[in-house]
């Protein structure tokens, strides 16, 4: 089964990374629907084989991962909660329910501003560097990555593409963050439950909670 898991993520991954195409595209057929599907199948089951990954190594969700490498470059200077949440693309009451959690883990610490006192300033522990420290890279970062490697046309070719697959999913409409991840950020919190919408989770798996 072990086998099977890391065979499995190396075969998207390099779908993601676009070193594998498939057959149908490369004898002048017309591809049946099925390799779409098939596609869009192996794309889901790379998101879910990497928050298991996550959770298996650090106990860590992708938007709390997320938030932790976030915070890394920012030892010296602590940003702000609102700050953290504009550089990640989330809005601040969802990354302050996702902070909660890491904070009752000992891995960020939150201190007011004394010049300001509506201002929260974040920082990571040393507990919190150290469980970045064995956490895999986040999965849109390795996309990023290859996306980046891309030439011009290309990027333009897949984003037409995808956004086509959204229309005829009937998806065009549905609120969504950059993050590889599937349902809702911090489904506790009642102020974010539009994100149950979103294509981003905090899968709420701290040890004791449902």
């Amino acid at each position: 089964m072990e086998s099977d898991f890391y065979l499995e993520k190396s075969i998207v991954y390099d779908i993601i990374a676009g070193s594998m195409i498939a057959p149908a595209l490369d004898n002048g057929e017309v591809p049946p629907p099925e390799e779409v599907l098939i596609a869009l199948r192996r794309i889901m089951r790379a998101i879910d084989l990497h928050s298991r990954e996550l959770s298996q190594r650090c106990g860590l969700t992708g938007p709390q991962l997320i938030i932790l490498a976030a915070l890394h470059p920012s030892d010296s200077e602590c940003p702000t909660i609102g700050r953290l949440a504009r550089s990640i693309h989330l809005s601040q009451a969802t990354v302050t329910g996702i902070l909660t959690r890491l904070e009752a883990r000992g891995l960020v610490q939150r201190k007011r501003s004394g010049d300001d006192r509506r201002q929260v300033f974040v920082s990571l522990t040393d507990s919190g560097r150290e469980t970045l420290g064995r956490a895999p890279s986040p999965l849109q970062d390795r996309f990023i990555a290859a996306f980046s490697r891309l030439h011009a046309w290309e990027k333009h070719h897949l984003l037409a593409a995808l956004h086509r697959i959204v229309e005829m999913m009937e998806a065009a409409d549905l609120d969504a963050a950059p993050l590889l991840e599937t349902g809702a950020i911090d489904p506790s919190s009642p102020l974010d439950a539009r994100d149950h919408l979103r294509c981003v989770t905090d899968h709420a798996c701290l040890p004791g909670e449902p």
